[in-house]
């Protein structure tokens, strides 16, 4: 059986299925305006959690980025001054050092922002396990 038309030859629309994806999309959009959905929840995580592969991308491109912007300094400073390789060497040391500090820092951030839920299971206190 066919669905009655309209005079123009096409089928009435269902009101309320659209009133209730209107009433969604509107819910939705407020939620996104309080800022209560981060574009991680809109495909279903929470906006604290990264994957595996997120997390080591960033710690090994912060230490890289690290390593290289303080060869790159120190190559253009031995430039400037004549005085290759040494600059470099000592930026490049120093670019390693604030490489395991940003590594560091990350790490500290991640750790912080995936702190268990109240009430999670994380065994026995210290004192019961002997």
């Amino acid at each position: 059986m066919t669905p009655p038309r309209d005079e123009n030859g096409t089928a009435p629309r269902d009101v309320k299925r659209d009133a209730g994806v209107t009433r969604d999309l509107a819910a939705r959009i407020a939620a996104a305006k309080r800022g209560q959905m981060g574009p991680a929840e809109a495909d279903g995580r929470s906006s604290g959690q990264m994957s595996a592969l997120g997390r080591g991308f960033r710690i090994g491109s912060e230490f890289a980025a690290a390593i290289l912007v303080g060869a790159a300094l120190g190559y253009l400073l031995d430039l400037w001054l004549g005085t290759q390789p040494w600059i470099m060497l000592v930026m490049l040391l120093f670019g390693f050092a604030a490489g395991i500090l940003n590594v560091t820092r990350a790490v500290a951030e991640m750790n912080k922002a995936a702190q268990p839920q109240d009430g999670a299971d994380l065994g026995r206190p210290n004192d019961e396990q002997r």
